[in-house]
């Protein structure tokens, strides 16, 4: 009796150790197997795990970035326009070229508690450091001479530059922050409003835009490699014959104003505060030769917003000359 009585016993508690053993493995397990406590795997460069990592190319060689970046500090125009359009707001960035103590209105809502650090051209390394940004995206043509620095504060990634195509800057930037999905779907989203574009305005594609920039001391005609420029291209939009070349601008003299006709055109002014750029806008556009333009003489002389259509240069802007272009050649008789 007394040894069946102790095997049933040690029986029963072999039983319940193994019970207990095995509810304890599976009990620990979150949906899909996961060990409780410990976040699901995500596939590489879709979370902000901290042992993910992804490499970018860029403009000065190859930056490793650990999970998505959370505190992201933005050195270009361009560059604020990117994560704005991202959804991604920036712990700093640097204000526009007219007024440093600002942002850009095309992105200001979007900024409420972002610090501004500074201009494109100087921004402030101290303030950049104090954000403990993890982090840094730039421009070798603006800030190749910091690169080092800001490496020492960040992982930095740089543009080339602003001109030309800027699909290609919004790209490497979105691919920066881990938003490269986004990005495609943003740029997806762009080829379709200019095919929207083309075909709302049909025969008018034919109409030969001029550029025109006024800034403090010069005068330019933009061509094709310029951020409205490269619009234009895309668009399908004719330029005049002088305009329809592939370099970025000229400095031009009062006596190359007849160079700046066409069917329609739009001008814009790089006002820093000091007044200068009016100025001059206002003393050209006085000119017997600047009033004797056919594009002048029949009221299609349009002045733009110098920002959206040439300084901000990112794609909020790019929509926005969309929309301003395609209103100006519908209103055409």
């Amino acid at each position: 009796m007394f040894s069946r009585t102790y095997h049933l016993k040690a029986f029963l508690g072999l039983a319940m150790a193994l019970f207990l053993f095995v509810a304890g493995c599976g009990g620990g397990q979150q949906a899909g197997g996961q060990p409780a406590g410990q976040a699901a795997e995500k596939p590489a460069g879709s979370g902000s795990e901290s042992e993910q990592s992804y490499t970018i190319k860029h403009a000065m060689g190859e930056t490793t970035i650990k999970g998505t970046p959370e505190r992201v500090v933005v050195l270009t125009a361009q560059g604020v326009e990117t994560l704005v359009a991202l959804g991604v707001k920036p712990v700093g960035a640097v204000g526009s070229w007219t007024d440093p103590t600002t942002f850009y209105d095309v992105v200001k809502p979007e900024l409420e508690g972002t610090q501004l650090l500074g201009t494109e051209s100087q921004p402030n390394l101290e303030a950049i450091a104090a954000l403990k940004p993890d982090l840094i995206l730039g421009m070798k043509f603006r800030h190749e001479k910091v690169y080092q620095q800001l490496s020492a504060i960040a992982p930095t990634v740089f543009v080339e530059e602003p001109r030309g195509d800027w699909k290609e800057n919004f790209m490497l930037y979105a691919e920066a922050v881990n938003k490269k999905a986004e990005g495609e779907k943003i740029l997806s989203d762009w080829d379709k409003r200019i095919a929207e574009f083309k075909e709302k305005v049909g025969d008018k594609l034919g109409t030969q835009v001029s550029l025109v920039r006024f800034m403090p001391g010069k005068v330019r005609i933009y061509y094709k490699d310029t951020f409205a420029g490269s619009i234009l291209k895309d668009l399908g939009v004719a330029r005049p014959k002088s305009q329809d070349l592939d370099k970025f601008a000229d400095d031009v003299t009062k006596e190359r104003i007849p160079e700046m006709d066409g069917d329609i055109m739009f001008y814009f002014s790089y006002e820093t505060g000091d007044g200068e750029a009016t100025k001059l806008e206002q003393e050209w556009t006085g000119e017997s030769l600047w009033k004797n333009l056919n594009v002048v003489k029949n009221n299609r002389a349009f002045k733009v917003d110098d920002a959206v259509w040439n300084t901000s240069g990112g794609v909020i802007s790019a929509n926005k000359m969309v929309d301003e272009l395609e209103k100006y050649l519908l209103e055409m008789k």
